[in-house]
C-alpha cells in the first residue's frame, strides 16, 4: 500500500516579513499530512473514538532547505520507517510541485517519533497488532538525511 501525497496552497497570511513562508508554518503543514496520514493508516477518529488512543508527537527534527513564495503549490510525501511496541518513526518531505518554482528537492523535511497514547491513562501503550501489522506493510527504507540531530557549534578561539 502506497501513501498519497499530501497537497496544500500557501496562503497570504503564512508569509514573514522577509517574503517568504515562515517557519512555523512548514510545520503546520507537516502537521496536516500527519492528519492525512493517521486517516489513511486507519488512526482516524473513528479509531480514537473506538479505542481512547491517539498518536503524539514526542519528537521532531525539522530542515529548512528553502524559501517558499505566496502560492505555492505543497506536496508532502511521507515515509513510515518503522513501527515497534508503541512507537512510530516517519518522515515527511514538502515539495513545490507546481509553477516557476517547481523543484525536484525538497523544500523541507521533518522527521517524527510518535507515541502511541492512551488517551484516558495518560500514557504511552503498544499498538495493537492489527495497526503495528499495518504500519509494518508501509515501512520503508529511511531517507540518507533521517536521523542525523543538530551538531555543535564551536566558539573559535578569540571570538566573542
Amino acid at each position: 500500500m502506497s501513501l498519497p501525497l499530501f497537497q496544500e496552497t500557501v496562503r497570504p497570511e503564512w508569509i514573514d516579513y522577509n517574503g517568504h513562508m515562515s517557519e512555523a508554518y512548514y510545520v503546520l503543514v507537516f502537521g496536516f499530512a500527519t492528519d492525512a496520514w493517521m486517516e489513511h493508516a486507519g488512526l482516524d477518529a473513528a479509531y480514537r473514538e473506538r479505542t481512547g488512543c491517539s498518536l503524539y508527537t514526542a519528537e521532531s527534527h525539522v530542515r529548512y532547505l528553502r524559501e517558499v513564495p505566496e502560492g505555492a503549490q505543497l506536496a508532502v510525501r511521507t515515509r513510515v520507517l518503522g513501527a515497534a511496541g508503541k512507537k512510530a518513526r516517519l518522515t515527511h518531505e514538502m515539495y513545490v510541485v507546481e509553477g516557476p518554482r517547481a523543484e525536484p528537492d525538497p523544500v523541507a523535511t521533518i522527521e517524527l517519533l510518535m507515541l502511541h497514547v492512551d488517551q484516558g491513562a495518560g500514557r504511552a501503550i503498544p499498538f495493537p497488532p492489527e495497526v503495528r501489522e499495518r504500519l509494518a506493510a508501509l515501512a520503508e527504507e529511511p531517507p540518507g538525511w533521517a536521523g542525523r540531530s543538530i551538531g555543535p557549534v564551536v566558539t573559535e578561539p578569540g571570538a566573542r
